[in-house]
């Protein structure tokens, strides 16, 4: 074998791999991260806090401007004295100015910072907001996987209702030979078996749709037989109960903090401002209000700025603020009130499925004698097709029914994780092997 046969072969082996391949849940659920649109607004984000932290700091920076202004006034200052023989000039009515101005920020009372501070605030908002939004995610793939799951149960046992049809089919054919069963016996579990067969379409139809759905979510090409894996119900971790990670926790957190940086930043606006300054300019008149000539000048010195707008909205801002927080509380409460109240039901659901679940055994059991004795019975002549094909059809229910209540308790104890964001088994074991 040649080196590239031997390439081929190997890719064929690693694709036929990844086809075969069993998907679990967490695997699904980390691909969905990854692969969704959205994971892209976290770059976004960390950009435009780099963005607006150094506009911030640039404030420390030296301001220039650049002002010019021509005026003529109906008035000008004149000496209030008259001395014999001296003329004694005057500014002209109309005067021009070009200026140049240096600023220089000593102390701003701590605006910057504040500034700073509330970039930091807000993107982490805005992160945290990003992380709810990501997280909700994780339940459109349960729904999914959970869905994919689901039908895989209700094919099996599609299939090994059409196995029991054959044979009963087989049986009946026998039975008609023999004068036991009449033509239209047979019809009926042909009729029985078809209706059977086409339910096993619907069924493959909608599991090939779930699984594009779950393809397009996590970002990878699925075959129609690609096998989901169902975690065993002795691999579940108990659960704390008074245990909540929920995102939609660190948000409320994150917006307290923004509140509480808001507030503290309402003291910089009352500070006064220190700074030097430079002004450079060029105009008639001069610094020389008697001279009526262009002339050159230069002014520099420190100026110092205390404005006291602000006091008068500052307890507005105050109670604006305290408002604020209330909400934020609110929304708070409203949420874990909201989550017990899921939990609360979860818990009630999973109580009830493990409760069904104890008889399921013993009702497949107690039907598949049932449908035993009706075969016998159908032998004997005592009991028609048709009733034997009711107990047929009513042991394969019970099949099914066996297989919802699993798929739903373990669906159920997913929904519960996702309440309480809840670590998966596989997650636990990951960070214990590190």
């Amino acid at each position: 074998m040649d080196m590239k046969q031997a390439i081929l072969s190997l890719a064929f082996l690693l694709t036929a791999t990844l086809t075969h391949a069993q998907l679990t849940l967490e695997e699904c659920q980390r691909a969905a991260q990854t692969n969704y649109p959205l994971v892209r607004q976290y770059g976004l984000i960390e950009k435009a806090r780099e963005y607006d932290l150094s506009n911030a700091g640039k404030g420390y920076l030296p301001q220039f401007s650049l002002s010019g202004r021509a005026t003529y006034q109906s008035d000008i200052t004149q000496l209030p004295i008259e001395l014999p023989g001296v003329d004694v000039k005057t500014a002209p009515k109309d005067q021009y100015q070009v200026m140049l101005e240096l600023q220089q920020t000593l102390w701003d009372g701590g605006d910057i910072q504040a500034r700073k501070r509330l970039t930091r605030a807000a993107s982490e908002v805005e992160v945290e907001k990003q992380n709810v939004d990501m997280y909700a995610l994780n339940d459109r793939v349960n729904q999914l996987f959970f869905g994919i799951l689901l039908l895989d149960e209700q094919l099996k046992q599609n299939q090994l209702l059409q196995d029991d049809l054959k044979r009963t089919h087989q049986k009946v054919s026998s039975y008609l030979i023999n004068g036991i069963a009449n033509q239209s016996d047979l019809d009926a579990v042909s009729v029985e078996l078809l209706n059977t067969k086409q339910h096993f379409i619907q069924l493959e139809t909608s599991r090939r749709a779930y699984v594009d759905m779950l393809a397009a979510f996590i970002g990878k090409e699925l075959s129609a037989d690609t096998s989901l894996q169902k975690t065993a119900l002795e691999e579940l971790e108990p659960m704390d109960a008074g245990m909540n990670n929920r995102p939609e926790l660190r948000l409320f957190d994150a917006q307290n903090e923004q509140l509480n940086i808001q507030e503290s930043a309402l003291n910089a606006r009352l500070m006064p401002r220190l700074g030097l300054f430079v002004q450079g300019a060029y105009g008639n008149p001069g610094l020389n209000m008697l001279k009526d000539e262009f002339s050159a000048y230069y002014i520099a010195g420190v100026r110092m700025q205390w404005n006291f707008g602000s006091l008068y909205t500052l307890k507005n801002d105050r109670r604006r603020i305290d408002n604020s927080r209330r909400k934020v509380e609110t929304g708070r409460d409203v949420f874990l009130f909201n989550t017990r109240l899921q939990e609360t039901g979860q818990h009630a659901n999973i109580a009830s499925m493990r409760r069904q679940m104890v008889d399921d055994d013993e009702i497949i059991r107690l039907r598949e004698n049932i449908r035993r004795a009706s075969e016998a019975k159908v032998e004997n002549g005592t009991l028609t097709v048709t009733d034997m094909l009711r107990e047929i059809t009513n042991e394969n229910m019970a099949r099914q029914t066996k297989a919802l209540h699993e798929v739903q308790l373990l669906m159920g104890i997913e929904q519960l994780k996702y309440i309480k964001a809840f670590p998966s088994v596989s997650s636990s074991k990951e960070r214990g092997e590190r």
